[in-house]
């Protein structure tokens, strides 16, 4: 089940918020983790037993780490993380890895059955793993009660696609949380925009985009290869964003404040800056769970670099098991690497503040190539499309871009930071200048158009994918 689907919106959604307000506050944690359970198990019947495996598993190992000292204690975190790195190794990389067996073999030297991917696992066992970490650190109290461990864990605004909710952020959030009709009005406004980003923008993207893609690279003209991958990185910003919004502002309908996971990243001026703004949440994870414990940068630039690297390595391993992603990961590395080392002065010194930014889109839409492509040759050959084009040319530019898709790109293009302070003076003029009650009827209109809109284009079968489910 996703958020964007008619099941969600006008049953499943609609049917658990009136449930849970007409349930007293002593039984909505319990009803909305069945709630949970339920939305999980709609989209995978087979695989709730991992979940719920991977909960129970982490609650008891929770209990054993809170009890135990020094040694015992090690060895208690030490089992629960080869416990949890187990889970996802096995159902994300498995395959990778057999097929990788075989190819460096010249031959089916393995023969396997495909092992499918349990949506969200890698997400819900990020968090499992936040858990237990800061438990060992003690950073946090044991969670006794294994049903309220249950909701953190597989609650389900960001249960498949994030945000990787840190339990130290939302520990006590799962007993004290105020609901209020604020926040609720805040959260349906931020669940439409999200909508909005999915349904009327990503989707109109993704059907050129993967359009593109899918054609063989050597039969694309350079125009159109570079509209397909510019469509994408786009696209991908527009629906995992979205699809974050969509999830920030259902927490907050049941009055969780989940943190943001997106800051506006395609003005960023470096790829440092670039990746404090994308997926906040993965990028803060691997900051606290993985690079600090490898020492961060307190031993010296050899090591501070090696760090960085391997960060960048699991970040691309993270979002699937295949060599592009690898690759994408250390593509990214290597400039992180090469701003901290020398690059950054450069950037802090120029006046020409525009340059950065193109320095930045350059950098992350060339990563895109690689990690949108089915294989590194897919990618060489789209690369060899897009700066020098091919003579044999099938698909041209205007049997793929419509109208439609030209007016989403714009769109999206304007208003992924162009317009940010534009739209920011202009909200605030309205609020000065003009009748509260104008400025209320506008903004319920607005949402209510964006909403219609996003009904009509579900309504008619429009494309409806995520992009993030895969990972």
């Amino acid at each position: 089940m996703v958020f964007s689907s008619m099941v969600f919106l006008w049953i499943f959604l609609p049917t658990v918020l009136i449930f849970y307000y007409l349930f007293d506050k002593r039984y909505r944690n319990n009803f909305l983790l069945c709630a949970s359970l339920f939305f999980y198990f709609w989209g995978e019947p087979s695989y709730i037993l991992v979940l719920l495996a991977s909960i129970v598993f982490n609650y008891f190992m929770g209990l054993w780490i809170d009890k135990s000292e020094d040694k015992k204690r090690k060895i208690a975190i030490t089992l629960c993380i080869i416990g949890n790195i187990c889970l996802l190794g096995y159902f994300k990389y498995f395959n990778f890895l057999i097929e990788s067996l075989n190819m460096i073999a010249g031959k089916q030297q393995f023969i396997f059955k495909h092992v499918a991917l349990p949506i969200g696992i890698s997400f819900y066992t990020f968090q499992s793993l936040s858990y237990v970490i800061d438990l060992y650190r003690k950073k946090i109290s044991v969670q006794k009660n294994i049903l309220n461990l249950a909701l953190y864990i597989s609650l389900f605004p960001q249960l498949i696609a994030g945000p990787i909710v840190k339990y130290q952020d939302i520990e006590e959030q799962l007993t004290k949380r105020e609901e209020s009709v604020e926040k609720f009005v805040v959260g349906i406004k931020r669940f439409v925009l999200g909508l909005g980003k999915k349904v009327i923008i990503s989707n109109t993207l993704a059907v050129a985009s993967d359009k593109i893609f899918s054609c063989n690279p050597c039969e694309i003209s350079s125009p159109l290869a570079w509209a397909g991958i510019l469509c994408y990185t786009l696209q991908i910003y527009y629906d995992f964003s979205g699809y974050s919004d969509m999830a920030i502002g259902l927490g907050k309908m049941f009055g969780f404040d989940f943190l943001e996971n997106f800051n506006l990243p395609y003005i960023s001026q470096s790829i440092g800056e670039h990746w404090r703004r994308w997926h906040i949440s993965l990028s803060s994870w691997f900051k606290n769970y993985v690079y600090i414990p490898l020492g961060g940068n307190r031993n010296g630039d050899a090591m501070t670099l090696i760090n960085l690297f391997i960060v960048f390595v699991l970040t691309g391993t993270w979002h699937g098991a295949g060599i592009t992603f690898i690759v994408w990961g250390m593509w990214h590395g290597f400039f992180i690497v090469f701003e901290r080392f020398w690059f950054r002065s450069i950037i802090e010194k120029n006046k020409f503040k525009f340059l950065n930014v193109m320095y930045m889109w350059a950098v992350v839409v060339l990563g895109f190539v690689i990690f949108r492509s089915d294989n590194l040759p897919h990618a060489m050959n789209y690369f060899y499309a897009m700066f020098i084009g091919n003579s044999n040319v099938i698909w041209s530019f205007a049997e793929v871009i419509n109208i439609h898709v030209i007016i989403a790109f714009v769109i999206a293009f304007l208003f992924c930071g162009l317009f940010h302070s534009i739209k920011n003076k202009f909200e605030e003029f309205c609020v000065k200048k003009l009748p509260s009650w104008v400025v209320d009827f506008s903004v319920v209109s607005f949402y209510t158009l964006i909403l219609a809109w996003c009904i009509l284009k579900l309504i008619s079968g429009t494309y409806n994918p995520f992009i993030y489910f895969r990972f």
